[in-house]
């Protein structure tokens, strides 16, 4: 089950431990990167497009949950 996105006007919290600031996430994502290589054969990404990108899992660095993130309102946030 993906986990839902933050955007502009929210932000992740740990159900669990009440957490708004370190999560550990794991994605699947398809992209196409336009790579230069020096001379020496060494690689550089010069540009990256993302296709599509999906997040996994979500688990908190304080308690170590497991996906029981929600999204919350950020402060400030126009909504």
């Amino acid at each position: 089950m993906p986990v839902p996105r933050p955007n502009e006007g929210t932000r992740w919290r740990c159900t669990m431990c009440g957490n708004l600031t370190r999560f550990d996430v794991t994605r699947s994502s398809r992209v196409v990167e336009y790579v230069h290589l020096d001379l020496a054969g060494e690689p550089r990404v010069e540009e990256r497009e993302v296709l599509s990108e999906e997040i996994e899992s979500v688990r908190c660095r304080w308690c170590n949950a497991v996906d029981q993130v929600e999204l919350v309102d950020r402060p400030g946030a126009q909504v």
